[in-house]
């Protein structure tokens, strides 16, 4: 059951339930106990009740959580969970600092009639783009304290660096430092991480997360994803480094790229990243959109040139241009132009040399040709064979 009162600003939620068979077991258990050997707790009723409020019409906006669980088992004494959290977030114009949030939990857990406690206090602190936090904890009588920053690099880019200290509960006081940095890249993920906890150990990682997506329509590697996972194909008509989805895509040099973060049954928004395309590539269509089934595969081609971009005149052989609207297209049909007064274009996607079709009333009525050699200066470009001969 779960109801939210808009008036007061709060919701309550409460869920129960109750496992009428003693030998019952989940998908989760059953695997447990065949490849672990482990028999899982026989579990018998489970009540939960969460009631969360929030505080906006004081000098200082805050909200509050309460949450309670009772479970009990078959073979076994039952146990209980008490929790409360409180959170607000305030400014600190003198400092410059915005959107700064103090959050507090507490929590007691009842097991074989023995307490445990914990408390978290935490303070997180926007510095720009980046996150500066300050936390303290206790929790089985043992105190720690941490400082941590992360940062990102770029777009593709992230870091973060935490220091602490453990001290309390009958134990050596020690400190500790972690820290990691990942690189989301086009062809793989990766990421870097070491930790040291005083005395006790320290550690290195690397990691490498990628794969190769290959479908009738091309193929090509990518970074994330994992096998069954649903994806999105994109083709950026054999242009090959077109950055796509703010540059986490960039397509290989037959055009091809995948995305990975994709959402199941959700619609889904590919962009070519039009702010970061090399010179010489201009997309005229560069969103598309796709709602897939899960661990489908979906594709989506993007109307994508390469090639030099100039201002031309067109003229016919008998001194005239050709008509307003007339289009410029290439070999292959792509247009590339349309004709304005005084046969002025401006065309896209040239490449030295190549001849282009000019059309008009359903039929080609001259070509042009590209020079050999182009410099910024805009072109007259003698139109012929056609009408205009």
């Amino acid at each position: 059951y779960s109801k939210r009162f808009d008036e007061m600003n709060a919701d309550v939620t409460f869920a129960g339930y109750r496992f009428t068979e003693r030998n019952f077991m989940s998908m989760q258990d059953y695997l447990s106990a065949v490849n672990n050997g482990m028999l899982p707790e026989r579990q018998k009723e489970r009540y939960q009740v969460n009631l969360n409020k929030r505080f906006d019409d004081i000098g200082l906006p805050f909200s509050v959580g309460l949450n309670y669980e009772h479970q009990t088992y078959w073979d076994r004494g039952d146990t209980e969970q008490y929790g409360m959290n409180v959170g607000t977030w305030f400014d600190l114009p003198s400092l410059g600092l915005r959107n700064l949030s103090l959050n507090l939990t507490a929590s007691r857990s009842q097991y074989y009639g023995k307490n445990d406690d914990a408390v978290n206090l935490m303070l997180s602190m926007p510095i720009g783009r980046d996150t500066a936090s300050l936390s303290g904890a206790y929790s089985g009588g043992r105190y720690s304290e941490r400082l941590g920053y992360y940062g990102r690099v770029g777009q593709l880019d992230s870091y973060s660096l935490n220091a602490g200290a453990n001290h309390g509960g009958n134990q050596d006081s020690n400190a500790s430092f972690n820290g990691m940095y990942t690189h989301n890249g086009a062809l793989a993920q990766v990421g870097a991480n070491m930790a040291v906890e005083g005395n006790r150990y320290s550690s290195f990682g690397l990691s490498l997360n990628g794969g190769l997506t290959a479908t009738a329509k091309g193929a090509a590697l990518h970074a994330g994803g994992y096998n069954g996972g649903t994806r999105l194909m994109v083709d950026t008509d054999g242009v090959g480094g077109v950055p796509v989805d703010g540059g986490r895509t960039v397509t290989n040099p037959w055009g091809i790229g995948v995305l990975t973060d994709v959402n199941s049954y959700y619609r889904t928004t590919a962009r070519v990243d039009v702010n970061n395309l090399p010179d010489d590539v201009q997309a005229s269509q560069g969103v598309a959109e796709a709602a897939l089934t899960e661990g489908a595969i979906g594709y989506r081609k993007f109307s994508v040139l390469k090639g030099r971009s100039l201002f031309a005149v067109l003229r016919l052989a008998d001194g005239t241009h050709p008509p307003f609207g007339a289009s410029v297209r290439n070999q292959q049909g792509r247009e590339l132009g349309i004709v304005s007064d005084g046969g002025l274009a401006w065309l896209s996607g040239l490449s030295a040399g190549e001849a282009l079709n000019v059309t008009w009333d359903g039929r080609t009525g001259c070509q042009v040709r590209i020079p050999e050699r182009v410099g910024d200066a805009q072109l007259l470009l003698p139109c012929t064979g056609g009408a205009g001969e």
